[in-house]
């Protein structure tokens, strides 16, 4: 892409050159931001008008409408002033994904604000409202935004965060061939990302059926002389840490430093990976259970039933390790039988389904020690015959890992150059090709 003939300086530090015929503006002088109302659970009713909360900002760019809080139909007349419309550009004032810009698509049915989510709305004699939502889903925002976070302190973002924020104006022609423009690329892309979620989403989905078959049929398809045991007829079940406090993790240069399993090191590997591990301090007088290779880890205790009972395997040795107390590490005695093949059995949906029934609990689910203990499998008689099977499953595995993460770095490049994308055309580094000086 080409740059524009002539540039000057913005006057704006975070801006720097901008074309020599644009101008800026300060955010209060061109657009309004609305807030939305803030409904008290006693609002809300079983179904009605769908009422949108910053949960409904979907990351991707999208309105995500599946899970909503709904206030009575009746109602609708009292509320019109916070009313959402098609094309309207939403925004998380507050929370972990502040910031978080959404234009809205086409609604078939009444929609309403809530409080902390923003609604922007330009002059529009001097703003594009395509163009506006670029501006302030560029890094320009996000620097600005990030600015105030820091300075305050605050999580929260509203109409005077924004008061004085400072962006780029083009002439009004200008802003709608650079808003038609992005708006034709970043569809693209986003096309070409959804594809590739899809390739991922394919892939995953064989690798879970490739471990389901092979670790219910075997390798020839006849498990007739496989031999069902319990858990704890193979090894035995341990506790994690157990008497500490939050102080006690993750100190920097503290000489009794120990590694520790986190939570989630468990939940999103099959093995165990040793660069995920965090510090503990482990006083030389205290009797905690160290880690061994060849454990099985699960998850025992879990904010959801997703992940509780999910297994992971430690495949190589670890210095002085100890496993976080959300966890039970189980340590086989029985000779006869795989480490890596059991954790493989234990990740296929047959067993998950049976491990996940065991989970009880509301407000966090929990997994009974004596459920694991229990927990019935179907092995083959030989160690052989079970490491053949692991090897054969980690060989198939590791080359669909390879292939979606090669997917995910291309995801992750298209994400950027989105991005990179956006701020350079409406900060003015380069030219939309429909425009000429």
């Amino acid at each position: 892409m080409e740059r524009y003939n002539d540039y000057k300086d913005s006057g704006i530090e975070w801006l720097g050159n901008i074309p020599k015929h644009w101008e800026t503006f300060r955010f209060i002088d061109n657009v309004k931001l609305r807030h939305g109302y803030q409904f008290r659970d006693y609002d809300f009713t079983d179904e009605g008008i769908r009422v949108v909360k910053i949960s409904q900002l979907d990351p991707k760019g999208n309105l995500n409408l599946t899970k909503s809080s709904f206030i009575a139909s009746d109602r609708l007349n009292s509320f019109k002033a916070i009313r959402i419309y098609q094309d309207d550009i939403l925004m998380a004032l507050t929370g972990g994904t502040i910031g978080k810009i959404i234009r809205v698509g086409k609604i078939s049915e009444p929609l309403l604000q809530n409080y902390r989510v923003g609604n922007f709305f330009p002059d529009k004699k001097k703003l594009n409202k395509t163009f506006l939502y670029f501006l302030l889903a560029s890094q320009v925002t996000e620097e600005q935004i990030n600015y105030l976070l820091n300075r305050n302190g605050q999580p929260n973002i509203g109409k005077e965060s924004f008061k004085n924020m400072f962006f780029t104006l083009p002439p009004l022609k200008e802003q709608a061939q650079i808003a038609n423009y992005l708006d034709a690329k970043t569809t693209s892309i986003d096309k070409k990302i959804k594809l590739l979620k899809q390739k991922i989403k394919h892939h995953k989905a064989y690798r879970k059926t490739l471990i389901n078959e092979t670790i219910t049929k075997g390798l020839n398809g006849d498990v007739s002389s496989w031999v069902r045991f319990r858990l704890k007829d193979l090894g035995y079940l341990y506790s994690g840490l157990s008497g500490k406090s939050g102080d006690d993790f993750n100190q920097d240069d503290n000489p009794n430093n120990k590694g520790f399993i986190p939570f989630t090191n468990i939940a999103i590997n099959t093995y165990l990976d040793k660069k995920q591990l965090g510090t503990v301090v482990i006083e030389d007088n205290e009797k905690q259970n160290q880690v061994k290779k060849n454990d099985i880890f699960f998850l025992m205790s879990s904010e959801g039933y997703e992940d509780i009972g999910k297994s992971a395997v430690l495949i190589e040795d670890l210095k002085e390790t100890y496993l976080n107390s959300f966890c039970k590490g189980f340590r086989l005695t029985n000779k006869n039988s795989d480490a890596s093949f059991i954790n493989y059995l234990l990740l296929s949906d047959i067993y998950r389904q049976q491990m996940l029934v065991e989970g009880k609990g509301f407000t966090r689910i929990n997994l009974k020690m004596e459920k694991v203990n229990n927990f019935s499998i179907l092995i083959p008689p030989t160690k052989k015959e079970q490491q053949q099977i692991a090897a054969y499953l980690e060989a198939k595995t590791n080359t669909i890992n390879n292939i979606v993460n090669n997917i995910e770095t291309q995801i992750t490049t298209l994400k950027e150059l989105r991005k990179t994308l956006i701020n350079e055309v409406v900060t003015g580094k380069v030219k939309v090709a429909t425009y000429s000086q």
